[in-house]
């Protein structure tokens, strides 16, 4: 027998149940079904945060009766879907008892983490110096207090202790005593911020804070290795999955902009004791932590306003690096511990950007040289010479799988590969588990192969006849994976509307390279190196992406892929104070280029969004291997 679930009651109340899903809620009369269930812990999805724009928390209902359709969910779903009771969950309100089934791409996933990197040897100069000292214990002739030994120890190594941390300082008396004075001290820029038994490890951690995904390193400070390095969902993609939907949703009230910070918090809390424990490490040993992450990230996990990066000139309330102690932020690390959170560059490039542009060491090569960080918002700087100019670009949703029909995230199950013949479609998921839908990686290569055997042309328009293109209520589709082969009877296809949401997205990003060729007076041949980014930028058939002009014609041995740069620059910061301050010198050395204040990006935009592989100029595209100048 199910249990059932009790969230936010009125007078009149109706039962959910969930098909598969084994649960049972009560839901309050005028809430839609997305908070009913968010609220009793059923995590559906919600790109758009529940303003019925992204069709990501689509469910069917069996039985029961609710509210009419909405003009969002006409526009999502087709007469067929609809009359199978294909609904939006967050545009749905149960009129009285449902049954209702979700299917598994509406539902949170553990998503594919991407949390390695090219690494990258660094000289150790971490924040926190330890001593190892021997103290001699207190006598009736010798009451000093416990404070003056320590300082007498430290002088006797040669170094000075400036302070001490209070906090620190009320559980020093009984672990000076229970390890025999002999201990080591832990000092931060002369601060005596903890002290330890001798034989204890040190340890730090550095964290990219990422808009969907965590990474967090445990590093230990006096080797240099690094013991574990752990992936996790950012639990705010319950609340938006995109930034400025959280952006939006953190400026409504105080009250959300405090859950969107404590969620996190909670999340990265929890991960921090599953690993202390299970390395069967003490808290207090925990005593540095580096965190990088994009403007606003940074700004929702230190609790600061958002205001101001939501509208023009998006403004941010810091770009200097910060140091708080962990314990403002009810962070579990040591009661000492500080955390230094990087410098952003502008109010959509932060410091993870910096921190990959330390990583990969591209802003100290003669270049010219290009490195993409894609996502949702994709960061592009250009280096050449010791100069750095730096974009954003709105790249959109499609690459997570947002405003595609059958879109998802790469998750288990997600259609990641795609080849295609003239009668024939090969597909490989992540996992090699049925497919239930196409993340972004997968959707490069299906636009890029309808591309190659000729049913897209370079508008991105369907032509041709195959045997599975077809078209449905008007609207030309591609399948990729027919209904006979799914359990919910919904085919997986590629849609006429896929292809041009994607190719919104690759057109913003190179659209964003052009512009930054030209502020530095460059042709695209002229680049030595372009290093590709980030979780998706790791999985992405780069042939493929210069075919639909993605990415430049180059050369494909120009491109390098590097994986998790930013969690790998968080990394080599948190071991060396010097790498500290070369990501304050990369931040200030980077000049931002506002594209909405750009007179020739949309000019730009146009003439990315074809696809094929061409360069582009003043004079428009010219398509290489002989095809037509446009």
């Amino acid at each position: 027998m199910t249990s059932v679930l009790t969230v936010k009651m009125s007078n009149k109340t109706f039962i959910i149940e969930f098909e598969a899903l084994g649960k049972r809620i009560v839901c309050e009369e005028g809430q839609t079904l997305l908070q009913c269930a968010q609220g009793a812990g059923i995590q559906i999805l919600s790109v758009c945060g529940g303003m019925g724009l992204c069709g990501s928390c689509k469910v069917r209902v069996l039985k029961g009766p609710a509210s009419e359709l909405t003009s969002s969910e006409s526009e999502h779903f087709t007469l067929p879907e609809i009359q199978r009771g294909w609904r939006l969950a967050c545009q749905l309100k149960p009129k009285g008892s449902l049954t209702v089934y979700v299917p598994l791409e509406s539902l949170a996933h553990n998503y594919r983490l991407q949390i390695e990197g090219l690494e990258r040897e660094v000289e150790l100069n971490p924040n926190v110096k330890t001593f190892e000292i021997e103290l001699s214990p207190p006598l009736l002739e010798d009451p000093r207090a416990d404070t003056d030994r320590i300082e007498e120890g430290l002088r006797n190594k040669g170094f000075k202790c400036k302070g001490f941390d209070v906090e620190a300082l009320r559980d020093m008396p009984l672990k000076l005593r229970e390890s025999s004075w002999k201990v080591k001290a832990l000092l931060r820029d002369g601060e005596l911020i903890g002290i330890l038994p001798r034989e204890e490890a040190v340890l730090g951690l550095a964290v990219d804070l990422g808009t969907t995904k965590i990474a967090l390193y445990l590093v230990d400070l006096e080797s240099g290795r690094t013991i574990q390095a752990v992936g996790l969902s950012n639990p705010q993609i319950l609340y938006g999955e995109d930034i400025i939907t959280r952006i939006q949703k953190a400026i409504k009230s105080e009250e959300n902009a405090q859950l969107l910070q404590k969620s996190i918090i909670d999340s990265i809390n929890e991960e921090i004791i599953t690993l202390l424990n299970k390395l069967n490490f003490s808290r207090d040993q925990l005593v540095e932590g580096v965190f990088v992450g994009n403007t606003a990230m940074h700004h929702l996990f230190l609790g600061l306003p958002v205001t101001y990066l939501a509208s023009a000139p998006f403004v941010p309330v810091i770009s200097q690096a910060l140091e708080v102690k962990a314990r403002d932020l009810g962070l579990k690390f040591s009661k000492g511990a500080y955390l230094r959170f990087f410098p952003n560059i502008a109010g959509f490039v932060g410091g993870d950007h910096v921190a990959a542009l330390l990583a990969t060491g591209a802003w100290t090569e003669k270049g010219p040289v290009l490195l993409l960080d894609i996502g949702t918002n994709t960061e592009i700087s250009l280096i050449r010479e010791g100069k750095i100019f730096t974009v954003s670009t709105p790249s959109g949703p499609a690459f997570e799988g947002g405003h595609i029909k059958h879109g998802m995230r790469a998750a288990s199950g997600a259609i990641e590969r795609i080849k295609l013949s003239d009668n024939g479609v090969w597909i490989k998921t992540i996992d090699d588990v049925p497919p239930i839908g196409i993340c972004g990686s997968g959707l490069i290569d299906a636009v890029a192969e309808l591309f190659r055997i000729g049913l897209l042309d370079e508008n991105g328009r369907f032509k041709g006849r195959h045997p599975r293109l077809r078209e449905n209520e008007g609207v030309k589709e591609f399948v990729l994976v027919d209904e006979r082969e799914m359990k919910n009877d919904q085919a997986i296809t590629i849609t006429q509307k896929d292809v041009r949401e994607l190719q919104l997205a690759k057109a913003s990003i190179r659209a964003g390279i052009q512009k930054l060729l030209k502020e530095m007076d460059l042709e695209e041949d002229a680049l030595e190196k372009v290093y590709i980014a980030g979780a998706f930028g790791s999985y992405i058939d780069v042939g493929n992406a210069i075919y639909i002009g993605m990415l430049p014609a180059l050369s494909r041995e120009k491109f390098i892929q590097v994986g998790n740069a930013a969690g790998v620059g968080a990394k080599i910061a948190l071991l060396s104070k010097n790498k500290q301050e070369e990501a304050d010198l990369i931040a200030k050395t980077c000049h931002y280029i506002e594209l909405a204040a750009s007179k020739d990006f949309q000019r730009l935009l146009l003439e990315a969004s074809f696809l094929g592989k061409y360069k582009i100029s003043d004079e428009g595209r010219r398509y290489v291997n002989g095809d037509q100048d446009q």
